[in-house]
């Protein structure tokens, strides 16, 4: 995919402005996020305890948890056009699955590589909200992450257009506001 420089600068330069411009107090759009990614959770949890045990009445509780998730995530996602909504879905829940990996490397004392797996589901998360201010358009270059890259491969924060874009966002959200 050719990158076009002129849209590239435009989404620098609107990612800049609401660094410069103003703060977002997005803290209950992230807690809500983050209660969303608990949702996709028990859905995939509530599905695997009924393929485990057979006892499908899990699939009732994935069913329920399903449509909250589905009702809530209404709220921080308004743009429906293309995959946005699925990609949404999916940003949030492999920012939950990469932090979970980091926790349990850190009670393992993997400390290096916990930071790793921590940082992935924070450009993911920050992706997210990148993808669902309008900073990001869905399909675009943007969404192309290198998550195979070891850290040392990988240094932090990156300097190409997806870092950017999550050192920004990270900038600008800020969950301690009330």
């Amino acid at each position: 995919m050719a990158v076009n420089p002129e849209e590239v600068s435009k989404l620098i330069n609107k990612v800049k402005s609401l660094e410069k411009g103003h703060r977002l107090d997005l803290s209950s759009g992230e807690d809500l996020s983050v209660a969303i990614m608990n949702l996709i959770g028990i859905e995939e949890h509530m599905f695997f305890t009924a393929q485990k045990t057979g006892q499908v009445e899990y699939l009732t509780v994935l069913q329920q948890a399903r449509e909250m998730r589905k009702e809530l995530m209404k709220k921080i996602v308004k743009d429906n056009k293309g995959e946005v909504w699925c990609t949404s879905k999916h940003l949030l829940a492999a920012s939950m699955r990469l932090m979970e990996v980091g926790t349990k490397c850190l009670t393992q004392k993997k400390k290096k590589e916990a930071q790793d797996y921590f940082q992935k589901s924070f450009t993911l998360y920050n992706l997210f909200w990148g993808l669902n201010l309008g900073l990001v358009k869905d399909g675009s270059q943007a969404l192309k992450i290198e998550i195979d890259k070891s850290p040392a491969e990988q240094p932090l924060p990156k300097k190409d257009l997806l870092g950017n874009i999550s050192r920004i966002i990270g900038k600008i959200l800020n969950c301690c506001r009330e």
